[in-house]
């Protein structure tokens, strides 16, 4: 009886956007926005993997300063006093 209900709800909230009268428009139907949209989300991408590479990029370094053993203070240092 449960499922009955269940689907019965479920086909009724699908069919009440087919009784809407007005449409309304969520993306624009002139070109020229539409190519403007596009083209802002393809810098966007563009950016957002460029970050990506560049975070990529200095992990590796910082990767490679720890292996050569840069970052280590070594205790045999003359200090100037």
């Amino acid at each position: 009886m449960k499922r009955i209900i269940f689907t019965l709800s479920l086909i009724f909230t699908n069919t009440l956007t087919l009784w809407a009268q007005d449409k309304i428009e969520v993306f624009p139907t002139v070109p020229y926005d539409r190519f403007i949209i596009f083209h802002t989300l393809a810098i966007f991408w563009i950016a957002i993997i460029g970050l990506i590479i560049i975070i990529r990029m200095k992990l590796k370094e910082i990767e490679r300063i720890q292996k050569m053993g840069i970052d280590k203070e070594e205790k045999d240092i003359p200090l100037l006093d």
